[in-house]
This record gives structure tokens, sequence and C-alpha cells, in this order.
């Protein structure tokens, strides 16, 4: 009568991953606190943890991962996570453990190469979970945990489909409360940190500013944004508000950055900035998302709509910025292609500008300005003396 196969070299074998460990002659788990024995493992959730010292993204991912780790075992969560060292000598697998708040298999390279080779683990970190028969049960959990943090356990491919689910039903329009809020924090605040209820926001139009005090094209769109801020409050009336989602490195930069802008914020030390930024894909900074009163996103494209028309681009929509084209295209029509103008001595021509400031009255201008070739020369259409 055969034997039994605890062999891993194949795609499948016969006893779960402990009556493996068991065969090959582990009999403990290492922990901060000294050795446990491999029993304790029974009926538990499993999670292989593959990683080096010398990996500077194992060492990045570390932390995070033992924060979830506090987490779910405050929880009553029946969690573990097992280290499986990618580390070329003992000295290296001591130094990266010392940082890990759960159990590591004992220092054996061969035994964990036959666990990578298994596993097919061809990057790390990697965190694998088992199923209780040892088998695993979804993919490398390492990207659903930085994206989700505690909420991504069981770490299965149902729990990721639910959370992506969550995420599209929040981006497609949902109450404020529920994208901008949760249980333990109902508000968001000012630069002179007073509390303003999220509850106080509904049936606003709003600007979901996503930058930083580091970022030089964030600290230039800012002031854009201020001025455009300022404008549809003061002069149009409308009811807009802008929450700025930091990026800022620390504490200390956001609130530097929040000390230039007249808006409210997410609080720096809240998981929400970062939910936000993966509910929006925000893949870079500057961005600005606009949300409708009715909680729908209509735009993720602020920052360009605020860059091209300026407060005109009220309430932000497709439509609105198809009439301001529109518009703009009507009136350049009524303006001559060229003037010369007894202000200066070259010819003026006809040109579309973001923003520009004009050269007789001083002010700001913005579209249609007469400009000069040859030099740095701009004139509003109604600073034009006609000759």
């Amino acid at each position: 009568m055969a034997g039994p196969d605890y062999s891993l070299d194949g795609r499948t074998h016969n006893r779960d991953l402990l009556s493996f460990l068991a065969y090959e002659g582990v009999k403990f788990l290492l922990s901060s606190h000294g050795e446990v024995p491999l029993s304790r493992m029974e009926g538990k959730t499993i999670c292989l943890l593959f990683s080096a010292n010398w990996c500077r993204p194992c060492r990045t991912f570390t932390p995070l991962l033992a924060q979830v780790y506090d987490t779910l075992k405050r929880n009553g969560k029946c969690l573990e996570i097992l280290f499986v060292s990618f580390d070329k000598d003992e000295n290296g697998f001591e130094e990266h453990f010392k940082c890990m708040p759960w159990l590591a298999i004992p220092f054996d390279m061969n035994l964990h190469r036959r666990l990578r080779d298994f596993y097919q683990i061809d990057r790390i970190p990697s965190l694998v979970p088992l199923g209780l028969d040892g088998r695993s049960i979804d993919e490398d959990a390492v990207g659903l945990i930085e994206d989700y943090g505690a909420d991504s356990f069981p770490f299965t491919k149902k729990r990721k489909e639910e959370l992506i689910a969550l995420d599209n039903s929040k981006r497609q329009g949902r109450k404020l409360e529920e994208l901008l809020a949760y249980d333990e924090r109902n508000y968001v605040i000012s630069r002179d940190n007073k509390k303003i209820l999220v509850s106080e926001l509904a049936n606003k139009t709003i600007g979901l500013y996503f930058g930083a005090n580091w970022c030089p094209p964030s600290r230039a769109f800012t002031a854009q944004l201020v001025e455009t801020y300022n404008e549809i409050l003061n002069y149009t009336k409308k009811d807009f508000e802008i929450i700025f989602i930091s990026t800022d490195r620390d504490h200390e930069e956001f609130v530097q950055s929040l000390s230039s802008m007249p808006w409210l914020a997410i609080p720096y030390e809240d998981k929400t900035r970062q939910d936000l930024c993966r509910i929006f894909e925000i893949k870079g900074i500057p961005a600005l998302v606009l949300i409708g009163p009715d909680g729908k996103t209509i735009s993720r494209e602020g920052r360009t709509m605020v860059s091209l028309y300026g407060a005109k681009a009220f309430p932000f929509t497709a439509s609105r910025a198809e009439e301001i084209e529109a518009a703009l295209k009507k009136e350049g029509d009524r303006l001559p292609h060229q003037v010369k103008d007894p202000k200066h001595e070259h010819l003026l021509k006809l040109d579309m500008a973001k923003a520009y400031v004009c050269d007789s009255c001083k002010k700001q201008g913005r579209f249609w300005a007469f400009s000069c070739d040859i030099c740095d020369y701009d004139l509003h259409p109604t600073c034009i003396e006609y000759t």
C-alpha cells in the first residue's frame, strides 16, 4: 500500500499545509515570544507571507499588513499569518521577522523554496490566503490589502467583488455621507479646524480636489481654483463647495496646503482619503472630481474645465462645456482676425488664451485676446482702439 504523499512538487497535494509541515519535521512555528506548537493553527484561516528583508516593497508592505493583522485580531477573527522567507541567510530572516507580529516557519532555505515553487510565487511581497484544506482561496492578496485594508478580509474572490461593486456604487452616485463620512466621523474640517457636518453639504455641487503642497502643478492649480471658487460663490451665488483630499507626505505639509485654501478638507489622519483616491481612480495630481447635488459624478475632468473656462464652467457638465464653446465661437466670429492698435507698434492677431494679463488695463483676461506674434503683448478685445 502506498504511503501518504506530502510532495509539493506537483500542482496538488493530499494533505493540508500543516500536515506537510509536520511531515517535513516542523514541530513549532516561531513567534516574537518563542515557539508555538503547529497544532495551534487548526481551524484558523492561514495566510502565507512570502517576503524578504532585502526587498524594499516588502519592508513598506509589512507595517501596513501589521495594522490590518492587529485590527482583525482585535475584532476576533481566527486569522494567522505565516512568514515564508525569501532571504538568503538566517540573519536577514531574523532582521525582517523582528518587524512582524505574526508567526514564521523556521528558516530552512530548501523548505521555503519548495513552498515558493508550489504556490508559484514570482514576486514579493506576496500574501497567499489558504482555505482550511491548505489550498489557495484567492490570488495574491497584497493589492487587495493595499486598497481596502482590514475590510478585505477574508481575502476571497467573492469579498474582492463585493468591495469593487461598493466602489462602483459610490462612484455612480450615493448619499454624500456614504462617500465622505463613516461611523467614527460625520464631518469635514475648515482651515481653522472647525468641524462642518457632511449633512450640511447636501444638495450642493461638490468638487473633490486631490492635491499636495509638494507638487508644483498642484500649487499652481490651487491658485487658479481659489479664484474660480471665490467667483462662483461671490458673484454667481451658486451652491458649491470644494473638499480637499490631501496626498501630502505628512500632517505638516497638509496644514500648509490647507492654509492657502478657502474650502474644506477630509482630516489628514482619515483613511477615507485613500479610499476616495481608489474609488475615483486618481492616477495623478492635481485632480478635481465634480459631484452633482444628486450625489452622482458629473466629471472627473474638473481640472481641465477650470483651466479652460474658470467660473463659467459651473455646474461643470458636458452640456455646459458645449454651451461655453458655442458662445465663444460666436463671440470670436464677431471679432476681426487682426487689428492695428495705436498703443502697440506691431499688428495684433485674434487668439484664444486660457489666461493672460491685458497690457492696457492690467486686468486678468481669459479666452479671446489680441496678441502680438513678435513680442509678449496682449489686449482685451474691449481695450482695442480700432483705427
